[in-house]
């Protein structure tokens, strides 16, 4: 059954927070999509775009024609935003002994979505064609941070990773040591944007 849709773990009175399965002409009024998928999504009526697998786009008054899975998101409510810790959301330092203590960074529930078959190496934008897909289970959450904050240098990851921006601006960034003066790129991330993976498959 087409537009199979819930509401995420994360959703609250502040952040609209939906997952849409089997996406067939769901109308979007005004709010970031995100197309959870290895597979084009198809936005538009009169002139169709395509949103590539895992990037974002910002609908107003806008339709998904097709898609396999979205997530579809909005900030309701600005004001207090930042008072998440008090509805749940938890600081990073609780998780990670080495996070620095005096870093403002919290994160939401993580909601398990499903599962997805994909090659990571495509994924990682390593190679263009799909050579040995993997099963990866698919997990959502949102971060909050005030402006100007180090979000922890980092090049650890044990799992594949993009982020979509939601509200206010953000940057990806990417260092040579541990230590923002060695700063060597810097991605701007409006809202409504998804960058490509900074992770990339360890070889054996």
């Amino acid at each position: 059954m087409p537009n199979q849709t819930r509401d995420l773990s994360f959703a609250d009175d502040f952040i609209l927070a939906k997952l849409v399965e089997d996406v067939r002409d769901y109308a979007v009024e005004d709010a970031v999509v995100v197309n959870i998928s290895p597979n084009a999504m198809i936005t538009g009526e009169e002139h169709p775009a395509i949103v590539p697998a895992w990037k974002s786009t910002w609908l107003k008054g806008g339709q998904i024609k097709s898609a396999e899975r979205a997530a579809i998101l909005k900030v309701r409510r600005a004001t207090n935003l930042g008072g998440c810790m008090f509805r749940g959301w938890d600081w990073l330092g609780n998780r990670i002994k080495s996070f620095p203590r005096d870093t403002p960074l919290f994160i939401s529930s993580q909601d398990e979505i499903g599962t997805v078959s994909t090659d990571p190496l495509v994924f990682t934008n390593e190679r263009a064609a799909p050579g040995s897909p993997q099963t990866f289970t698919l997990k959502l959450n949102l971060w909050w941070s005030p402006g100007d904050t180090d979000c922890f240098i980092h090049n650890e990851h044990p799992f594949l990773e993009t982020h979509t921006q939601i509200h206010g601006s953000g940057r990806m960034q990417k260092f040579k040591l541990r230590d923002e003066t060695t700063i060597y790129e810097d991605v701007v991330m409006p809202v409504g944007y998804s960058h490509d993976p900074f992770c990339k498959k360890k070889k054996k």
